[in-house]
C-alpha cells in the first residue's frame, strides 16, 4: 500500500504563490481533470486554474 507521500508525489500539481499571505503552496489537479484547484493554507482563499487546449506549460504562478 503507498503512502500519502508517495500519492502526491506521483499527482500532477503546480506551485503558487500567494501573494495574500506570502506563501507557497501546491495545488493538485482536481477529480475531474479539468482545473488544478486549491487554497491558501493561512486564509483559505481559494484559486482554480483551468486545464486546456492552447493553455501554458509554464509551473509555477502568482495568485494576486
Amino acid at each position: 500500500m503507498e503512502n500519502n507521500q508517495e500519492i502526491h508525489q506521483k499527482k500532477k500539481f503546480i506551485g503558487i504563490q500567494f501573494e495574500c499571505c506570502n506563501v507557497y503552496r501546491r495545488i493538485y489537479v482536481n477529480k475531474d481533470n479539468t482545473a488544478y484547484a486549491g487554497n491558501c493554507p493561512k486564509c483559505f482563499r481559494k484559486v482554480s486554474i483551468r486545464i486546456g487546449e492552447g493553455g501554458t506549460s509554464n509551473r509555477f504562478f502568482k495568485a494576486i
